[in-house]
């Protein structure tokens, strides 16, 4: 009898490792866009001011409607990383933008470094952490461009 079509016993071993990554980012992420639906008004004018800090494209937009879309985006991208159907390119490289988004907010946001420009200070550590989503997503994405064919 032949095997019924699906994925190898190799290659469903090849995605077990990214399912740890997955859950851990996708949970986190996840939870971080649904504690901002509903903050106060105070809450998201600090977001909003510290985020056009390093992004001033942000500027213009009104802090509530701010919030709002950047909990939809990670409500989105957590979702997506939780789900293992959804391909682990895709969603390496959503997380990846994220994760360089929240590394650029660490380095042009004043205080959160020491003298260097790199070591995070007290204040900064919380933001600092959030390299390991920019490194998931790398790791994601080159998996999924070093299993692409060769000619």
């Amino acid at each position: 009898m032949g095997r019924s079509p699906g994925p190898s016993d190799s290659e469903v071993h090849h995605e077990l490792w990214q399912l740890p990554i997955r859950l851990a980012a996708g949970a986190y992420v996840l939870n971080s866009g649904l504690s901002k639906r509903g903050i106060p008004d105070e809450a998201a004018a600090g977001m909003h001011g510290m985020a056009s800090g390093a992004f001033p494209q942000f500027s213009s937009m009104e802090p509530q409607e701010f919030v709002k879309q950047l909990s939809t985006g990670e409500i989105a991208l957590g979702t997506a990383l939780l789900l293992p159907f959804l391909p682990a390119g895709l969603v390496g490289a959503a997380l990846s933008a994220f994760g360089a988004g929240m590394v650029r907010l660490y380095l042009k946001t004043p205080g959160m470094t020491d003298e260097s420009g790199i070591r995070p200070t007290p204040d900064g550590i919380g933001l600092a952490k959030d390299v390991w989503l920019f490194a998931i997503g790398l790791a994601l994405l080159i998996d999924a461009l070093s299993d692409q064919p060769r000619d």
